[in-house]
């Protein structure tokens, strides 16, 4: 039978009002009341607690008791009707339970089922892994008795070659053998012993054969007594070859320094006949395309000396030894080969490293007798075929002699070298002695450089004297070309013949076209420049020979080096002095930024001119090429002349003072300034595109309608305008219109295309378009649009902005006729300029 389930009443059925019974009405009027509040309470769900505490200290619980027993009567009834309405609810989740078991029940059965099913396969593949393992054990068995009879075959093979090496003296193939019978077979029998017998043999057989164990006790005593023989047969017989050598080695050193260079000077004169050769085919490059070919294989064919003796020393580089240059490395390397066999290598590296140290040291004497100059070659050489063998040994040797070690005998010799050298300089007294020390010094530098050693000490003793040629022919230079820029007198060059051409053009490859010019010719710069050419062209020249006869092959970056200091300190130095000092006036200004960017076009010679005669090829220039080095020296002069220009601007607008702010009529062809300016501007480019480059021109002008644009914007913003109408703006767009159209006229000073060039300059006065367009349209609150002020007035300052419509704003309303039509919606034009300038402010 169903448990009958008491539901929660509805929330929509009202509470039924409880009744008080009579006992509680015996109580009082205040009974009652506590009654009621009970029953309240009880109806909302609220806490009961406080009413019972309270009946039960006022002695009276029957009361409480009875109204809580009518409260229940009351909700009975209730809970029977809310039973009633879910019974038939019940009765189907009841059903629904009774579904879910029969699942459960078929769920039971299939998950037996998959049981049953998995153990009978289980079964057989249980037993055949049983098998298997089974198998494995008995292959492992008869896998260690392959090993130990393939251990026995091994260990009596190294015994044979052993006593075949030994039988042919060779000494390092023996040792080797017997090296190796000790390590894989009495030294892993000690350990087999000591770790548990057959448990360490089985571990070192599984680890690729590698530790294995004498099977015998009768081998194995055998080799503890015949080893350490063999051994000290082979030390002492080992031991006298490389004393031998020891003795042979320091006499082949020094022909071995005079070859290496000897051989450094051939490569020297080919790399002179190289320069020669390769100016020659950059000079007929453009006639044909099979003269450089010509060229090309002809160097690859003619330098058989220098290839053969890298491909020699490279060659002696593996196989220990170079019979063209009359020494074997084969004694050293088998001595310290059988040392290291022997587990003495440290010993031996310590007594060879020693005896050498002795040897470099003995090399060091310089005779008191003969002169440096007659001793020099041989002492230079001696040392140079030390550390062409120690370089030798230390890249093939196998670590017989480490990169510190030599490190430290190369710092050794280069610090004794350099003291002899300081010495002998100081005492020589001729400068043909010097060169030629100097010239073997630089031989000998390039030939163990080749061989990885530093020489910068060698080089610095050289380079003193280097710096100090160059410092003195700097100041020469600085001399001269002050001199020559005193002498300008900012006047184009005029030249009546065509070797002055060739001679101040052509030489220097200033020239704008290889067409030549009809004479009388006059250039776009003065005189100063070629004369400045000359001055670097002499500095390059006498730099490059001292270097070439200092002896360094690639002297190119020192040679740039001194060109950079002379054009970026001398030169400019002295363009510099004269664009701030003694330059006046726009003409003279205009000749010394022609100057400039003739110089420019020079400079780009004095960079292949160095680069060819240091036999560098011109691409590598151009890969290197550096910002124009004048460059302080051409921005202050162009620099100078926009100034000259802004000035004499600056005086046109001066006539700016007669235009009538308040006019009844806008002028029909603009104010006078802009027509005075206009004037100027197309007199100067005229005067101006005959020396100025376009590139010079557009930069001139853009700057110089920039300073317009700005000077018209200030025109409205200065104090000297109160206030200004429609007329006023009219008039200052026509100035404008003027501007722009003399912008369209100068089309041609662009390389690119018309309308690039003309918006370029037309750029350059858009701020006081934009200014003008905005107090001309009919709508000007459309400068509060983001896009379209971002599209039309881009340039404009909000507060410029604001100020400027403030002075058109005070006029009476008659002057806002003149935005569109006039006389006609005047008053939504002002609306929208109020507007206009209220955001403004408000933004401010």
């Amino acid at each position: 039978m169903r448990q009958k389930v008491t539901p929660l009443p509805a929330a929509s059925a009202p509470p039924r009002p409880v009744v008080p019974s009579k006992a509680s009405a015996d109580g009082g009027d205040g009974g009652k009341l506590d009654l009621l509040l009970v029953s309240s309470a009880i109806c909302n769900g609220e806490d009961v607690g406080p009413f019972v505490r309270k009946a039960f200290a006022a002695g009276k619980p029957e009361a409480l008791l009875a109204a809580l027993r009518h409260f229940t009567r009351a909700k009975e009834s209730e809970i029977e009707d809310v039973c009633r309405d879910h019974y038939q609810d019940f009765i189907r989740a009841v059903d629904d339970l009774r579904s879910l078991l029969s699942d459960a029940d078929s769920l039971k059965s299939s998950l037996s089922d998959s049981n049953a099913l998995l153990q009978s396969v289980g079964a057989p593949l249980l037993a055949s892994l049983d098998a298997y393992v089974e198998a494995r054990s008995q292959a492992r068995n008869i896998s260690l008795a392959l090993q130990s009879a393939r251990l026995c075959v091994r260990l009596l093979d190294l015994c044979r070659r052993a006593n075949a090496y030994l039988s042919r003296d060779d000494l390092y193939l023996a040792l080797r053998c017997v090296d190796s019978l000790e390590r894989d077979f009495l030294l892993a029998s000690s350990l087999s012993i000591s770790d548990g017998g057959d448990g360490a043999w089985g571990a070192g057989e599984g680890k690729g054969g590698g530790g294995s164990v004498v099977p015998y006790p009768t081998i194995r005593r055998m080799l503890e007594r015949q080893i350490p023989s063999i051994r000290a047969h082979v030390e002492r017989k080992i031991a006298k070859e490389f004393g031998d050598w020891l003795v042979q080695i320091r006499v082949v050193s020094r022909n071995l320094g005079q070859v290496a260079i000897g051989r450094a000077s051939a490569a020297r004169q080919r790399e002179e006949e190289l320069r020669i050769k390769q100016r020659q085919a950059e000079e007929q490059s453009r006639l044909s395309v099979r003269d450089c070919i010509y060229a090309l294989q002809e160097e690859e064919d003619d330098d058989p000396v220098g290839s053969g003796g890298g491909d020699t020393e490279g060659a002696g580089r593996e196989n220990g030894g170079d019979g063209m240059l009359g020494f074997d490395l084969t004694p050293l390397y088998r001595a310290y080969h059988i040392h290291q066999t022997l587990g003495l290598q440290d010993r031996f590296k310590q007594y060879y490293f020693e005896n050498r140290k002795l040897q470099l040291t003995s090399d060091f004497q310089v005779s008191s007798v003969t002169p440096f100059l007659e001793s020099h070659q041989t002492f230079f050489a001696q040392i140079a075929g030390f550390f062409i063998v120690e370089d030798r040994i230390l890249r093939t040797g196998g670590g017989l002699i480490s990169k510190m070690e030599v490190e430290n005998l190369w710092e050794t010799a280069i610090a004794k070298m350099v003291s002899v050298l300081e010495d002998q300089f100081s005492r020589m007294q001729t400068a043909n002695h010097l060169l030629l020390i100097k010239d073997y010094v630089s031989l000998f530098g390039v030939t163990l450089r080749r061989y990885g050693y530093t020489v910068d000490p060698l080089l610095e003793v050289l380079s003193k004297h280097r710096d100090k040629y160059h410092e003195l022919l700097l100041s020469d230079c600085r001399k001269q070309i002050a001199e020559a820029v005193a002498a300008d007198k900012f006047e184009q060059m005029l030249m009546k013949k065509e070797y002055e051409y060739s001679m101040n053009v052509l030489s220097f490859q200033i020239q704008t076209s290889d067409i030549m010019p009809a004479f009388p010719y006059v250039a776009p710069f003065s005189c100063t420049v070629p004369d400045c050419c000359r001055i670097v062209r002499s500095f390059i020249e006498d730099s490059v020979s001292f270097m070439s006869y200092g002896g360094q092959l690639d002297f190119y970056g020192v040679v740039k080096k001194y060109l950079d200091r002379l054009l970026g300190e001398v030169l400019d130095g002295a363009l510099l002095r004269l664009a701030e000092s003694s330059v006046h006036g726009v003409s003279q200004a205009m000749q010394v930024a022609a100057n400039m960017v003739v110089l420019e076009r020079a400079c780009d010679f004095f960079f292949r001119h160095a680069a060819q005669l240091s036999g560098i090829p011109l691409r590598m220039t151009e890969r290197g090429r550096r910002e124009f080095p004048l460059k302080r020296a051409r921005d202050a002069a162009e620099a100078l002349l926009l100034g000259l220009l802004r000035t004499k601007i600056d005086d046109f607008m001066l006539l700016t003072e007669s235009i009538s702010w308040m006019g009844d009529e806008p002028p029909q062809s603009g104010n006078e300034y802009a027509n005075e300016v206009i004037i100027y501007l197309e007199t100067l480019v005229s005067t101006a595109q005959q020396i100025l480059p376009v590139q010079v021109m557009k930069r001139v002008l853009h700057g110089v309608l920039s300073h317009i644009s700005q000077k018209i914007v200030g025109l409205f913003l200065g104090d000297s305008v109160k206030r200004f109408n429609g007329n006023a703006v009219s008039g200052i767009d026509i100035d404008l219109k003027l501007l722009e159209s003399f912008a369209d006229n100068q089309a041609h000073l662009s390389s690119d295309s018309e309308e690039l060039g003309t918006s370029e300059l037309k750029e350059a006065l858009i701020e006081a378009r934009q200014l003008v367009n905005l107090l001309m349209s009919n709508h000007p609150e459309n400068f509060l649009n983001p896009v379209i002020r971002e599209k039309s007035y881009n340039k404009l300052d909000y507060k410029k902005v604001v100020t400027i419509s403030e002075k058109f704003r005070d006029s009476s309303d008659r002057l806002f006729g003149t935005f569109g039509s006039r006389g006609l919606k005047q008053n939504p034009k002002k609306k929208s300029l109020d507007a206009l300038i209220k955001r403004l402010k408000d933004v401010s």
